[in-house]
């Protein structure tokens, strides 16, 4: 859904490094990152990792939107709207 630019016509690239880390899908222009995330990713270890993770690339100017793996599977179209009104905001 975000290849090809068929959110309006917006570019994302997937599995962007930035900085330090790499990102899951990001749309450079508009310096918003999307990642979707796993069940490993409510594990206290990991949480902290995200935290950390998201702070650094927040500094840097990017809005990170999160999204269970399971919203994207099955409420793909809100999850599309949720990104598509973030970019339209920066």
């Amino acid at each position: 859904f975000l290849r090809n630019r068929r959110l309006a016509g917006l570019k994302f690239r997937r599995q962007v490094p930035i900085g330090p880390y790499i990102v899951d899908f990001a749309c450079l222009e508009k310096k918003v990152v999307v990642e979707i995330d796993g069940g490993e990713h409510n594990m206290p270890d990991q949480r902290r990792y995200d935290s950390q993770r998201a702070a650094w690339l927040e500094a840097q100017g990017f809005r990170i939107l999160r999204f269970w793996n399971k919203e994207v599977l099955f409420n793909i179209e809100s999850v599309l709207a949720v990104i598509l009104q973030a970019c339209q905001k920066r």
